[in-house]
């Protein structure tokens, strides 16, 4: 007899036989493709999720789900899958409710757990929640893609097939995507560094990894304001590495029909090379730029290069100090045809605003070939170029002169179009040459002026201009005792000009008669001030300060009376402070005639106290480098009173010079933050606490430093790298010293540390503990400090779970002190679901042993807790997440299956009753909502 003849009571039916004809009808609407509202996509999904759940409940029961039993769910969750397939090619209208269906599938695979029989199950699994997890990122759903592949993760993370390797690199990539279109970069980076291992297997493997850091890399630049903890330039990097490694691995044979083991890279190299040339340049990154261009170059093949190219190259080559490969690039851009004039004449400015005068010569000639229509104009800005750049060297300044008077560069500016240029190239050579006189460097500036004078018409226009020349190189001839040239040109002055008078005040043997000599001079109408100035030279020439301090002072006097002068206020001012430095214990004159010339710029502009040009804008920084010494040497001598002031003035003047220069701006907020460090110094010494004015003053000082401008970390800038640590430390400090009113504008301190170049996790660990520390603690800036040390270490190279991992227990301890509910605080649960999402994927013995044990043990006291308080659904949700944190910790993983006892025994006794805890954002679920709960696995 056969079984299919006995009676019905004899035949027994196999165990949740019903579960599965429900599932098989269910899976066959899904595949009947029927658009009547008994199968709609929403009604299909509800379905989905109800035989889940009862599927899970049949699989956590005593009996459990035999062998045969799982093969048949297997056999439908694939049918379901290919359902969804053709479903999707026929775009069904309801995607969201689509997309659920999907999920249903590696969702009954996981609750039937992994059979024998099937090979490759758990990378099969693993692979259809990867791909449902792309499904929710096309529909905009991060949040759901990431829980989709945080459940594929685990089964994979073994690694122990080719199979497996392949799948949790796919997943690495996608976790990598989802946590970017997050906001999450920081994980993002750490996925990615974790998968390189992975991808080094295969140059298929390679590529996606490299296409990957290419696209967060693209993301991070866009980024608007840029995220501190994520380098674009280096992912960018690290996908131009990828690329160059994959095209260097060697290939295998190919049969007829295959594709490359090698796949195509270039399209990704351009893109990585687009975007990282001008990055690095802007970075100062000038042997990155030059490899940029290196690759760019050999793919162009001998295609026509673009100037761009060239002229990028010739700035890294500046930039590296290889001035002969400098050359070579300006040579050939100059030679291309398709090169604009203003291209190589900023490209000739560039080059010569490296090497100086020796090589202006032949870039002019050079120009002058090329820019026949504007040789003139073009050589003007080469030689300003040179001028400003040559530097006080008499060398140099001979240089120029030479250039400046050779016959082919004077005849460029022949012919009445070119007076305008003439005029120009005239007080260029006369601005060097004065201030070479100024400086007294008498011989170079007369060479300088007399040559000026090869540029200046002999017109009725010009007489003024020429006789300024003549006087000034009788003065120069004068101060070197040449007599009879410095009569000759008075003679020359008084041709052109005859009513000019010129003469000598001769040095007395007393110094108060001299005194009282200029003084009386100094009273008639017809006094010509260039006396003065000679008085000074003379005085020092003598070594008689105190004539020379005096002569500068009365010179000062006519400044203020509002006569024309033939010498800028700030250059006497200068001056005279240099002659006071000869004086000891003269810091309060020197602070005197500091603030006059601070005073006098602001209140009359820096042009009209310092004079137009070169020299007039250099003049406040001299300012500026003298207070700052100044400053210096008071902390020095322990002096902080003074120290205080004169750092302060230090930042008036460099505000004053070019305030648009990085340069300048860091020296301002330099100068800005030594004062108040002085201003806590001189606090400390005199024991006396500030006044309500000083700390007012300082928070003002601070407040205005601002953000540093942004400049490469180098290893001899640490004193300047340290700065907007040490700007941020004092600013709280005494922010510190002020009621609560001022926690706002702690945080908002904090926050403009963290997006500063210089930030580093240790720094927002000192922070934090100042933060959550003393009679006023700010825990909300506590809380971001630690929020924020763990993202900037997850974004570095190689992040330290020990900083990360002492960051996440200070912020589980933090928010427990913030919500008095104890267990019931979603803030405490937000940080372990951030903890999980980190230990996810990670190698055994990365995250540390004890903070592991720690986070798996304090998850399962809440449970303990809440299970007491009679908070069921809190304690179930409790335990989830301490058992999905025991399963990513070898050393936890002994106390899984005591832990999964107890929580079927609870879920017994406690009841079946809809877990709105679970139900929260994030929280762990069996539901389609995604969760980070595993099943036990057979």
């Amino acid at each position: 007899m056969k079984i299919s003849e006995l009676s019905p009571e004899y035949r027994q039916p196999p165990p949740h036989a019903g579960l599965l004809i429900d599932l098989n009808r269910v899976v066959a609407d899904v595949e009947a493709f029927d658009t009547s509202d008994s199968s709609s996509p929403e009604k299909l999904a509800a379905d989905l999720r109800r035989l889940l759940t009862n599927l899970a409940s049949a699989a956590s029961s005593s009996s459990g789900l035999d062998e045969a039993f799982r093969l048949k769910v297997w056999h439908l969750a694939f049918r379901l899958w290919n359902a969804c397939v053709d479903r999707a090619n026929h775009r069904f209208p309801s995607r969201v409710a689509e997309a659920e269906i999907r999920q249903a599938a590696p969702e009954l695979l996981l609750v039937a757990g992994l059979p024998e029989d099937i090979p490759n199950a758990p990378a099969k699994a693993a692979s259809f929640f990867h791909r449902t997890g792309l499904v929710w990122l096309d529909l905009g759903r991060a949040d759901l893609a990431s829980a989709c592949f945080e459940k594929a993760t685990p089964l994979v993370s073994a690694a122990d097939t080719e199979g497996d390797r392949a799948v949790l690199l796919d997943l690495n990539l996608a976790r990598a995507r989802a946590a970017s279109i997050a906001g999450e970069q920081a994980l993002a980076v750490a996925l990615l560094s974790r998968s390189k291992p992975l991808a080094a297997a295969s140059p298929e493997g390679v590529k996606a990894l490299a296409e990957e850091y290419l696209r967060i890399g693209q993301a991070a630049l866009a980024t608007k304001p840029p995220d501190p903890s994520i380098d674009a330039s280096n992912l960018l990097t690290e996908a131009l590495d990828l690329c160059e490694k994959a095209a260097a691995s060697p290939t295998t044979p190919r049969t007829p029909g295959s594709t490359p083991a090698t796949p195509n890279l270039q399209v990704i190299k351009d893109q990585c090379l687009r975007f990282l040339a001008v990055e690095r340049l802007k970075a100062k990154d000038y042997e990155g730029t030059l490899r940029c261009i290196s690759v760019w170059r050999t793919s162009l093949g001998l295609g026509e290069e673009h100037p761009s190219i060239g002229f990028m190259a010739l700035r890294a080559r500046l930039g590296c100090g290889n001035l002969a490969e400098a050359e070579r690039e300006l040579e050939t851009l100059m030679a291309n045809a398709g090169a604009p004039d203003f291209v190589c004449v900023s490209a000739a400015e560039l080059y010569l605003a490296s090497t100086g005068p020796d090589a202006a010569f032949k870039v002019l000639v050079a120009l002058a070939a090329r820019c026949r229509a504007g040789a003139a104009a073009a050589a003007v800005r080469v030689l300003k170029k040179v001028v400003e750049t040559a530097g006080g060297g008499t060398g140099r300044a001979r240089a120029i002169a030479e250039l400046a008077s050779d016959e082919r560069v004077v005849k460029l500016f022949d012919g009445p179009a070119n007076s305008h240029e003439r005029n120009t190239m005239h007080a260029l050579l006369w601005t060097c040459g004065t201030e070479h006189f100024h400086a007294k460097n008498y011989e170079i500036g007369a060479d300088l002026i007399e040559r000026s004078m090869l540029y200046v018409s002999h017109d009725e226009e010009s007489r003024s201009r020429r006789t300024n020349c003549f006087r000034v190189l009788c003065l120069c001839h004068m101060a070197l005792r040449h007599l009879d040239r410095a009569q000759e040109f008075i003679t020359e002055a008084e041709k052109v000009e005859p009513n000019i008078h010129c003469a000598f005040l001769k040095k007395k043997e007393e110094e108060d008669e001299a005194i009282k000599l200029m003084k009386t001079m100094v009273g008639y109408v017809d006094f010509n001030p260039e006396f003065l100035t000679l008085s000074i030279h003379e005085a020092i020439a003598c070594k008689s300060v105190r004539v020379a301090i005096a002569a500068s002072t009365f010179l000062l006097g006519l400044y203020s009376a509002g006569k024309p002068m033939p010498m800028t206020e700030a250059a006497v001012l200068r001056n005279l402070i240099a002659l006071l430095h000869r004086e000891p214990g003269s810091e309060a004159e020197i602070l005197k005639y500091s603030r006059r010339a601070k005073l006098r710029m602001a209140e009359l502009g820096v042009e009209a106290v310092c004079g137009k040009g070169t020299v007039g804008l250099r003049e406040p920084n001299w300012f500026a480098v003298n207070t700052w010494n100044m400053a210096i040497k008071m902390a020095k001598e322990k002096k902080y009173d003074y120290c205080t002031v004169f750092f302060e003035l230090a930042a008036e003047f460099f505000s004053l010079g070019n305030g648009e220069d990085d340069a300048n701006r860091l020296l301002v907020c330099k100068s800005l933050i030594m004062s108040v460090s002085a201003m806590l110094h001189a606090e400390e010494l005199n024991k006396s606490p500030l006044s309500d004015s000083d700390l007012k003053k300082g928070i003002e000082m601070l407040s205005r430093a601002g953000k540093l401008p942004s400049a490469p970390v180098t290893s001899d800038q640490l004193e300047d790298n340290n700065l907007p640590f040490l700007h941020t430390f004092n600013l709280y400090k005494l922010l510190n010293r002020m009621d609560t009113s001022s926690h706002p504008q702690q945080l908002q301190l904090v926050k403009d540390f963290a997006a500063s170049k210089a930030c580093t996790p240790g720094h927002l660990l000192k922070l934090e503990e100042i933060a959550s520390q003393g009679t006023q603690p700010n825990l909300q800036v506590a809380e971001f400090l630690l929020k924020a040390s763990i993202t900037t270490a997850l974004a570095s190279h190689s992040p330290n779970y020990g900083i990360i991992s002492f960051a996440l227990r200070r912020l589980v301890c933090l928010a427990g002190l913030q919500d008095s509910s104890g267990s019931m605080s979603d803030a405490v649960y937000d940080v372990f679901r951030q903890a999980y999402q980190i230990v996810v994927g990670l190698r055994d013995g990365e995250y540390p042993f004890e903070e592991g044990h720690w986070l798996t043990t304090t998850a399962w006291n809440k449970a303990s807790l809440a299970s007491r308080l009679g908070q069921r659904s809190i304690a179930r949700k409790w335990m989830k997440m301490g058992i999905d944190l025991a399963r990513h910790f070898e050393s936890m993983k002994q106390y899984v299956s005591g832990m999964e006892e107890h929580f079927e025994r609870f879920q017994k006794v406690s009841g079946k009753e809809p877990d709105e805890c679970s139900q929260q954002d994030g929280a762990p679920s069996i539901s389609l909502s995604g969760s980070v709960s595993q099943p036990g696995l057979a």
